[in-house]
């Protein structure tokens, strides 16, 4: 099979995919470190395709979906299929820009845990936040003030992915926690309606870390999709 690549999401690292890593191991998934060493989306999409010889699957989730499309829209011939995982193809709005400039003024400052700590539950569903916000907590402060700044304006200033996202002609998987209050469903839907044939799979007692809070669900339906490609 071609290679899978996992891609993480805002400040995130291996370990929102460690029961990925272990559930599709047969599979040989491998996560990248973009996000973390370059400064845009079309940067990181670009630096992801060239560490990265021959055709690629692609799992992204959150911010890691956003470099996914940007992979796919900058060498579609090398895309053998897409996995978007509570994701946004949309650019940015307003609203959510100024939320981002507002708590990259305080990540300057230094307060990281001040602004990410009391947002964390936000992040799950309530039935799972209460035993994964600690490790949620553990890989953004690790990713500290200068990954967050960096990484929030990359986000504002992300592409618009919905204009080449009907020219896809790979297999396209779209995922969404129900009850994601980050990256609500409509914008899951929003992706799925406009790629060609593209599957969408809502998950139950969800929010937006779906690896971490339905990982049995989320590895069965990647499993599926991933083995018929």
């Amino acid at each position: 099979m071609d290679r899978l690549i996992l891609i993480p999401g805002l400040a995130g690292n291996a370990a929102m995919w460690r029961e990925q890593l272990a559930g599709l191991a047969d599979l040989q998934p491998t996560v990248t470190d973009v996000n973390m060493r370059h400064r845009s989306i079309v940067d990181m999409a670009a630096a992801l395709l060239h560490e990265h010889e021959g055709r690629l699957v692609l799992c992204g989730a959150s911010m890691g979906g956003m470099v996914a499309m940007e992979a796919a829209r900058l060498a579609p011939q090398r895309i053998a299929g897409l996995a978007l995982l509570g994701t946004n193809a949309s650019p940015e709005t307003d609203d959510m820009r100024r939320l981002r400039e507002d708590a990259i003024v305080l990540f300057a400052q230094g307060k990281v845990r001040e602004v990410i700590e009391p947002n964390v539950a936000f992040a799950f569903h309530p039935a799972n936040a209460d035993a994964l916000a600690q490790p949620y907590l553990d890989f953004v402060l690790e990713a500290g003030a200068e990954q967050l700044i960096a990484q929030n304006r990359a986000v504002i200033a992300r592409p618009d992915a919905r204009l080449h996202l009907a020219s896809l002609r790979c297999p396209v998987l779209v995922m969404c926690g129900e009850d994601d209050r980050l990256t609500p469903p409509e914008h899951s839907r929003e992706i799925a309606q406009l790629v060609p044939d593209a599957r969408l799979v809502m998950v139950p007692r969800c929010g937006h870390m779906l690896t971490m809070e339905q990982p049995e669900v989320v590895n069965a339906v990647l499993w599926d999709w991933l083995t018929a490609l």
